[in-house]
């Protein structure tokens, strides 16, 4: 019995549409560190912490929702663009899909193992932040870079 826990292939699509704007917008957010009133909301929360404060469970809190908003469609879309079938889905894309994913987390880990080394305090927490997104992040760029490769050898051939 073959179980493929692919999505469709035309999620693909979907997934492309919204993870390009959404990593620029999320590297410019980065970089300039804007917040825009508009996502300042009450909204709530399993566990807040106050800085200086007290600790909550189940609790209502203030935040500007801008970072979880771009982190859920970087996320979600990446997931799609990793995980939807392509066009013709057969033994050479299953095999590059796995060879990829190997990779990347061999990649992440790699890099995270050396942040662990170097970087220290609250620098750290930021790498962690980040690392969130990298796995999807070097799957989709070396499993779609394989794709392209694999295609251009093929026509070459032809």
């Amino acid at each position: 019995m073959k179980m493929n826990y692919l999505f469709p292939h035309r999620f693909k699509k979907l997934g492309w549409f919204v993870f390009i704007p959404t990593l620029f917008i999320s590297i410019f957010f980065v970089i300039y560190e804007k917040e825009y009133e508009m996502f300042d909301l009450v909204v709530p929360a399993l566990f807040s912490d106050q800085l200086f404060g007290k600790s909550d469970l189940f609790s209502m809190v203030k935040n500007n929702v801008f970072d979880e908003i771009l982190s859920f469609l970087l996320i979600t879309s990446g997931l799609l663009l990793a995980f939807s079938k392509e066009k013709i889905e057969d033994e050479m894309v299953q095999k590059i899909r796995l060879e990829s994913l190997v990779w990347a987390t061999y990649a992440n880990y790699i890099v995270l193992l050396c942040c662990i080394l170097f970087i220290y305090g609250s620098p750290f927490f930021t790498v962690m932040i980040y690392n969130m997104f990298t796995l999807l992040l070097f799957f989709v760029i070396r499993f779609n870079w394989m794709i392209y490769k694999t295609s251009k050898i093929s026509e070459d051939e032809k």
